[in-house]
């Protein structure tokens, strides 16, 4: 089951007990407006992808990722989940995502402008800050974006930079947007140990996908929540230390792994690890029913866009292993974005602590609306924030 199958799994069942017809569900599910196209660089040509879920609650909003495995269902499936992420968390923003077809990696940066610059011709009147704000996702940065934003202002004269979001701090980005994901994840992580009395210091901690993410969350958890990160894993290995790594004083970097003391494993054996908590903070599509049984820890967090899939999540829940979902769990990044994207319509500029206390505000209600919710209705975690986002889209 793939994400966009688990995605619409989930939301037909949640529907169905707020009972939804089936022509219902099959309006919410359908994307209001799929851009598909080709954006050619010299000789090379990449599919190129923007997929507008919904703005029945405000702009479309959700990320461009450049990667070789881009589809349109995947951008379909990430659309619609943004939809759901930005009414689970209750901001005023509907759901969108878009994609190129194409590693980066192997391009140099004019190849990698040129794409961002022809990704906003080609859409340049379906998107803008009342309509629909892109901001970066995998393999995209504050620099294609202040690229992005730059030919979006060359095209239309806007010089709000409201039109997209994840821009660089000189040129209208908000503070606390780097680690505003993993930060987002440990305020989660937080709420859920405090609605089911359960201590954070000490509690252990195994994180798979070290990347900004994942690292952010690590750090904070072990500073903020008192946790014991006692593994950690990248694409290639997996570091154990029961005596906890050692997250503290350290920058993010792709090499951070090396700065990790511990012993190692192979990368996959991360699932297996025997900790209160497992964290997955990469890609999705890595629990299915088929491996859902090497899972030890008493507590999933999803950080990663669809990690777990419904089929996995109700074997999981069966045997008192307890999901936080991602669209609360992960949507740091889009709370900062809709931060990011007042702050520019006002011609304002927040401190790092005003952004941070206002995602905590927002993260920590979305927590205990959805945990309200799940005792009421005797359903799981995941389960009350679909329900609670499709009441909303409603």
């Amino acid at each position: 089951m793939n994400m966009l199958e688990s995605a619409e799994a989930l939301i037909r069942r949640s529907a169905g007990k707020l009972g939804w017809s089936d022509d219902d569900v099959d309006e919410l599910l359908t994307p209001q407006q799929v851009h598909e196209f080709e954006i050619t660089v010299g000789d090379i040509t990449h599919q190129a992808f923007r997929v507008q879920h919904s703005n029945k609650r405000g702009p479309y909003k959700g990320g461009i990722r450049f990667h070789p495995h881009v589809d349109k269902d995947e951008v379909r499936a990430l659309a619609t989940l943004m939809s759901i992420k930005g009414a689970a968390v209750d901001i005023p923003m509907g759901g969108g995502k878009g994609g190129v077809a194409f590693d980066p990696r192997e391009f140099d940066d004019s190849h990698i402008e040129e794409v961002a610059r022809k990704y906003v011709r080609a859409l340049q009147e379906h998107i803008g800050p009342d309509k629909d704000v892109p901001a970066p996702d995998v393999n995209t940065d504050g620099q294609v974006i202040d690229w992005m934003v730059d030919e979006y202002e060359l095209l239309t004269g806007d010089t709000t930079k409201a039109s997209f979001t994840g821009k660089k701090i000189a040129h209208g980005g908000s503070q606390g947007r780097e680690a505003a994901t993993g930060r987002g994840g440990m305020i989660a992580l937080r709420e859920y140990c405090k609605a089911n009395d359960i201590e954070t210091r000490g509690l252990t901690v195994a994180v798979q996908g070290v990347g900004n993410v994942g690292f952010y969350f690590a750090q904070l958890a072990q500073k903020e929540l008192g946790v014991k990160l006692i593994a950690a894993a990248n694409s290639k290995v997996t570091k154990y230390n029961s005596d906890g790594l050692d997250f503290s004083g350290l920058e993010f970097s792709r090499t951070i792994m090396d700065e990790l003391t511990g012993e190692e494993r192979p990368s996959n054996e991360i699932i297996q690890v025997n900790a209160d908590v497992l964290v997955f903070a990469a890609l999705g599509d890595v629990i299915d029913a088929e491996n859902q049984g090497d899972i030890q820890a008493d507590v999933v967090l999803e950080l990663a866009n669809g990690p777990v899939d419904d089929e996995a999540l109700q074997q999981l829940e069966a045997r008192d292993v307890h999901v936080i979902p991602d669209v609360i769990a992960n949507a740091g990044g889009v709370i900062v974005s809709y931060l990011e994207w007042q702050q520019n319509r006002a011609g304002e500029h927040w401190s790092e602590e005003k952004v941070n206390q206002q995602l905590d505000d927002i993260l920590t209600k979305a927590m205990n609306d959805a945990a309200q919710h799940a005792a009421t209705a005797k359903i799981s975690l995941k389960e009350a924030a679909f329900s609670l986002a499709l009441e909303r889209l409603a």
